[in-house]
């Protein structure tokens, strides 16, 4: 291949991504991670190089250059598995680009968009429904006062200043009950490291299900080219993995659609943007709650239904094609989980979310399974989709990974 994909991570959205790009170019992805994971170091579509120092600004770049000296004659596509790899790429766009194919806005509309204050004033200015939200300033500590009721949810307005910060309690989403709970945690917050705002917002009622996804492709010349929405099923229960999806059905939600085309057009998007979306039962709104400028973790949802992600950038910053019209991934007949069908049943209480669960498992075995590993036409021919159990998977350790990787899951959930 002329092209080289090289991505920063070692988790699921490592594999997911070198998955989607071994399927449809048969290319081996090269993963630069900063210590050794079983999720991507046994994997024969993964060459895995381990750089403990990655989080270091200099060192980051100086990196990088070495890995693309070593790589001569391809175009290296450089993809980011987490916010702050995707801050410290745009911060250093100039030192990387004559080396690499970056696919990622500019640092002026990133500070816009994933700053969450900003965001919403963003939602703002093109009538993007988001939840009622109180901008706290750590630096500036103010009186808590705000016209909603408690519970709250209190979230960091930098996910990526985020990452650095170290304190007792840390999690990625907070639920408070009282005004005491909230300040506790402020106050700890303050004393971390971390050094801009905390969102206090309104709580939306509803379980996960009420929660939608959708991702969304803008050309490079700024046009939304590709929309893949999802009703997402369960979330992550982990501290620093709550707002997760680990599990989504492939769903086409054209309201949420023409919203986020709206945003995306207005500010001048280019690359792949994410959106975690609510249903407020209270009004019958989608409220917007965040933008994330990469694929998420849960990417495969898309490739998994038959849409291959990583075409729409091969095909626009690799190729130079030039798209016409809009494609809407409108098969529904998808499944994306990373957790065991009995963990998935058990939580759905909507009968009908339920039943056309238990449909799509009828209609193919479980590719997590240890069966699969021997049998790859269950990986193939299954509505359900394991971004980690893959039938072109070579290395027989690694075909084994996700049914382990599913019991792990199984006592999470059920611990």
């Amino acid at each position: 291949m002329e092209f080289l994909p090289v991505i920063l991570g070692g988790d699921i959205t490592t594999y997911s991504l070198a998955r989607s790009f071994h399927a449809e170019y048969g290319v081996k992805s090269l993963a630069v991670s900063m210590c050794k994971s079983m999720m991507v170091s046994r994997s024969s579509i993964i060459e895995n190089l381990i750089v403990p120092d990655m989080d270091n600004g200099e060192k980051f770049v100086e990196r990088l250059v070495e890995i693309a000296k070593g790589r001569p004659g391809k175009k290296l596509l450089l993809m980011a598995c987490g916010d702050w790899y995707v801050r410290m790429i745009v911060e250093n766009r100039a030192a990387l680009e004559p080396w690499y194919v970056i696919p990622y806005i500019d640092e002026e509309l990133l500070n816009r968009l994933v700053l969450k204050d900003s965001f919403y004033a963003i939602c703002d200015e093109v009538g993007v429904p988001y939840p009622k939200t109180f901008v706290y300033d750590v630096r500036d500590p103010q009186p808590l006062e705000f016209d909603f009721p408690y519970p709250v949810i209190a979230k960091p307005a930098s996910s990526a200043a985020y990452h650095y910060a170290k304190f007792e309690g840390k999690k990625k989403v907070f639920r408070m009950n009282t005004p005491e709970e909230l300040r506790d945690m402020l106050d700890k917050l303050g004393k971390s490291g971390y050094n801009y705002k905390m969102l206090i917002q309104d709580t939306i009622p509803g379980l996960d299900y009420q929660m939608r996804i959708l991702t969304v492709y803008c050309d490079r010349h700024g046009k939304c080219r590709f929309f893949a929405s999802g009703h997402c099923l369960l979330e992550d229960n982990a501290a620093m993995g709550v707002g997760n999806p680990v599990a989504i059905l492939n769903d086409v939600n054209r309201e949420i659609m023409e919203n986020a085309k709206k945003l995306l057009e207005h500010v001048g998007y280019t690359g792949f943007a994410n959106f975690d979306v609510k249903y407020d039962v209270r009004d019958g709104s989608f409220r917007f709650f965040e933008i994330n400028t990469r694929l998420g973790r849960s990417n495969f949802y898309i490739t998994g239904s038959g849409f291959n992600a990583v075409k729409w950038i091969v095909d626009d910053l690799i190729y130079g094609k030039e798209f016409e019209g809009e494609v809407i991934a409108d098969n529904t007949d998808s499944l994306y989980t990373v957790v065991p069908k009995d963990v998935l049943m058990n939580y759905i209480k909507d009968d009908e979310l339920k039943a056309r669960v238990a449909e799509l498992y009828a209609q193919g075995g479980d590719p997590s399974g240890i069966l699969a590993a021997f049998d790859r036409s269950i990986q193939r021919n299954s509505p359900i989709h394991d971004p980690l159990a893959y039938e072109g998977e070579r290395n027989f350790l690694r075909r084994l990974y996700p049914a382990y990787f599913m019991r792990k899951q199984r006592r999470k959930f059920k611990g």
